[in-house]
């Protein structure tokens, strides 16, 4: 899981002797080019209770530590700048770039990114107001940063993005906890099982209207995958249509969103399932699904002590698995017999979060049907479904989660 939040510079806070040591080096940069340099960072906490497939009890519930993150900006007006962000989680044993990017800004209008940086393809940045973002993130389709180039050009009420892409971001360790899958911030196809798939050459279009504070738009993502065993390139490809819709304190995020691998295994056989991984825990996604999701968010200034908003917000998705009738082969070499589509997966978010000053804290009541992070069986969902209970047979399971982060 990951965060959304604007980083709050070293230099503002005032604790730390680092910002003393740049301060007499910015100042001098300011007068000349008025470049500066923000060094920044996270530390959270998350509080947990679960109820799954099984019984509560003393393990259903945690306090554990999240995330800590370092962040450096270097904003270079007329020149190269610079966006890094690198993360650590003690609760998977792993770390990893999140994003780090060179960026030069032709004019008012034309900006260029180069390295890891997000693909432009959908409601950005986010998709989602709660901690959890929303389905599409956990199929690669929100937040994802990948290495490449992307040019931004904005025009009176439009903005463009194109985007290419070699390949997804790079890997941190393999995870102490979990399978010791790629540590990876956003989720990618990986080789797994009897399929030796890796994603390469992909290509993005967005576009979209500005009418005062919302924003309408349509995206296109096309690229390759490439089965290292057979030495063999298919495609993959994703449309999605949606929209960021600010009405005074309110805020209302639709989308509706298909995507289609056309993937091989190791054999060469047809597959109904990838596996795709991140936080170091592979697990198989559907190949070809629709999803729709729409989240709803009303914000709301208070003065209680440190605490100046509340947002309220509800955040729904569900997502249609699809596959063929009769044998179904699976990623991990399996074999499926179904006169049925896979189970559809739901991920319903309710929430507040509450902002204190450097501190935002996330109550969320997490709900999800065939989900890989909601259920006992850590990793299942998003494809057929849980093996034990049958195909269709998923549970509807529950989470209450705090989140809490102190953003400098």
């Amino acid at each position: 899981m990951m965060y959304k939040h604007v980083i709050i510079t070293l230099s503002t806070i005032g604790i730390f002797g680092i910002s003393l040591y740049f301060s007499p080096i910015l100042s001098a940069q300011n007068a000349e080019d008025e470049s500066s340099l923000h060094i920044g960072g996270a530390l959270r906490y998350n509080v947990i209770l679960q109820n799954y497939e099984s019984d509560i009890d003393a393990t259903s519930s945690s306090f554990t530590m999240d995330t800590w993150r370092i962040n450096v900006l270097y904003d270079n007006p007329g020149g190269i700048g610079l966006n890094f962000e690198y993360r650590f989680y003690p609760t998977f044993g792993t770390h990893f770039i999140k994003q780090g990017w060179l960026d030069y800004h032709a004019n008012d209008q034309t900006e260029l990114q180069l390295g890891v940086t997000q693909v432009p393809f959908g409601n950005i940045q986010y998709n989602s107001n709660n901690w959890w973002f929303s389905l599409p993130y956990y199929v690669g389709l929100e937040d994802d940063h990948d290495m490449g180039l992307k040019l931004i050009y904005r025009r009176e009420n439009i903005r463009w993005d194109f985007a290419y892409f070699f390949q997804p971001e790079p890997e941190g360790p393999p995870a102490a906890f979990g399978t010791g899958g790629p540590g990876r911030y956003s989720y990618d196809v990986i080789p797994e099982g009897n399929a030796a798939l890796t994603e390469r050459n992909q290509f993005n279009l967005r576009a979209a209207w500005l009418t005062g504070p919302s924003e309408y738009g349509l995206s296109l993502e096309y690229g390759q995958l490439y089965n290292t065993v057979l030495s063999r390139f298919d495609h993959r490809y994703a449309f999605a249509a949606h929209a960021d819709i600010n009405s005074g304190n309110f805020n209302i995020k639709p989308q509706i969103l298909y995507y289609k691998m056309n993937a091989l295994d190791d054999d060469g056989q047809k597959l109904s399932t990838a596996f795709m991984g991140a936080y170091a825990i592979p697990y198989q996604v559907s190949t070809e699904a629709w999803i729709a999701t729409l989240g709803l968010a009303y914000s709301h200034d208070v003065e209680w002590g440190p605490v100046t908003n509340l947002l309220f917000y509800n955040d729904f998705s569900y997502m249609k698995n699809r596959a063929g009738s009769g044998t179904t082969r699976l990623a991990d070499g399996n074999t499926l017999t179904l006169d049925q589509h896979f189970q559809y997966t739901i991920q319903n978010i309710t929430g507040i979060l509450v902002s204190a000053g450097p501190v935002y804290t996330y109550f969320d009541i997490a709900q999800g049907v065939n989900h890989p992070w909601l259920t006992d069986s850590f990793g299942v969902g998003v494809g057929p479904g849980h093996e034990d209970l049958g195909i269709g047979k998923s549970e509807y399971n529950i989470r209450f989660n705090i989140n809490i982060g102190f953003y400098f």
